[in-house]
């Protein structure tokens, strides 16, 4: 095999790959053995006809593609060594030569590590942050426990408020045609949740228990099912049931429920600990964020486009992932949603690039000021893993292998790089 590597302009190269013929004959005979059985021959059992008469029956390149894959897929890593390129990116292959009795050819275009020339990075001058917990943090914190534990208690001597929960049957129809799940009965409905249509909670809102009636909306012009969406509909609506939502007693009963203590005060102290250090670590993440895109804007930095998109793919490709542990498909997403797959894209684009960004500068820098890990931090940080997961720290080491200690290291250089921005910034 050879291999040579071109850099083009734009922090892109491309990689050209030859292949022996024999080694390229080789391979589509061992495509021939594959798959021979896929392709029936008069005059012979399935799976026994010779090579040549399938090929003369179904063409010479009969077997090329699979020959092609199974090449690129054997060749490309140790091309990819032996090319001495830093490469951030999935290859674009084209093929340029082949076929019976010739050298394979191929190419892989690339994007190559984009070379940062920093600014200046320490002295950063950024806008501080409070970590004072007020007396009405404390209280919403303390509502927000309240409303955990409330309790919906029927309400008879008055019509349906916005944030009461209702319990509703509707049917509802687009041009007198009932349409697939428009209807329900003894369906609780939060008024102001905003999980209906836009326009059906406010109309009911002001209906007392036993009312029935007609509400008006439109379906928005994005809706999930193109059959509705635009649309306007009608849904007949009776109200059986409102309940109000009851807060408890703020006492020391409330504390003892909600908390290891026996009292209302004992619980608002531990409570006010709780939320300081929530919020001194929501602030250190603020400062750290702030003094960061300040080193990334005083940089000079052209990310190639083709590391950008495949940053995008591993994106979505973790949202896919994401879905379907929650049971839904990325394609169930975008066809509820009304998303298509350019949009999405276009939509993490930005992340994706700030991501690339923040993860180059900061390696610049780490490499800037001679950052180092010593086996004791490595230990230390698969120590904290062992700790999160419950386990022996011998029996995590069993499963780290070099490289994952050596991206532990990395790890642990770009945390070093923030620590010494933050630690250098100047707060205003």
């Amino acid at each position: 095999m050879n291999v040579k590597a071109d850099k083009l302009e734009n922090n892109m190269a491309k990689i050209t790959v030859t292949v022996p013929a024999e080694e390229f004959t080789k391979a589509v005979t061992d495509s021939y053995n594959r798959n021979k059985g896929k392709y029936p021959v008069q005059g012979f059992r399935k799976g026994h006809a010779p090579q040549k008469m399938i090929e003369n029956t179904y063409g010479e390149g009969v077997f090329f593609e699979d020959a092609i894959n199974h090449i690129i897929d054997a060749t490309y890593s140790d091309a990819i060594k032996e090319s001495g390129l830093d490469i951030v990116s999935r290859a674009n292959f084209d093929l340029a030569d082949f076929g019976k009795g010739k050298d394979f050819v191929y190419t892989a275009e690339v994007a190559t590590r984009p070379e940062v020339e920093l600014g200046q990075y320490k002295g950063l001058e950024i806008e501080n942050t409070d970590d004072t917990v007020t007396e009405e943090d404390l209280n919403k914190a303390i509502e927000q426990e309240q409303k955990r534990n409330s309790r919906l208690i029927a309400v008879t001597d008055r019509a349906a408020a916005e944030g009461d929960t209702v319990v509703i049957d509707f049917d509802g129809s687009v041009d007198g045609v009932h349409f697939d799940g428009g209807k329900a009965e003894d369906y609780s409905l939060k008024l102001g949740s905003h999980s209906f249509i836009e326009g059906f909670e406010d109309q009911v809102v002001g209906h007392n228990a036993g009312d029935e009636f007609d509400i008006n909306v439109t379906f928005p012009e994005n809706y999930g099912s193109k059959d509705l969406a635009g649309k306007p509909a009608v849904f007949a609506i009776r109200v059986k049931e409102i309940k109000a939502e009851e807060l408890p007693e703020l006492d020391d009963e409330f504390a003892s429920e909600v908390s290891e203590f026996d009292t209302l005060a004992e619980y608002k102290a531990d409570l006010q600990k709780k939320l300081e250090t929530e919020k001194a670590n929501r602030n250190k993440a603020i400062k750290e964020n702030r003094v960061v895109d300040k080193a990334i804007e005083n940089c000079k930095l052209d990310l190639p486009e083709l590391m950008v998109e495949t940053k995008i793919d591993s994106t979505i490709e973790d949202y896919s992932r994401q879905m379907q542990s929650q049971g839904m498909t990325i394609e169930d997403y975008m066809k509820f949603t009304g998303m298509t797959l350019e949009k999405l894209r276009e939509q993490v684009k930005p992340q994706a690039e700030k991501d690339l960004k923040t993860g180059l500068v900061l390696e610049a820098i780490a490499k800037a000021e001679n950052f180092t890990v010593d086996d004791k931090e490595i230990e230390d940080e698969l120590q904290k893993m062992a700790d999160s997961y419950q386990m022996k720290l011998e029996d995590i080491k069993k499963y780290m292998t070099d490289a994952d200690k050596e991206n532990i290291g990395e790890n642990l250089k770009i945390q070093k790089a923030v620590q010494l921005l933050v630690d250098s910034a100047v707060l205003k």
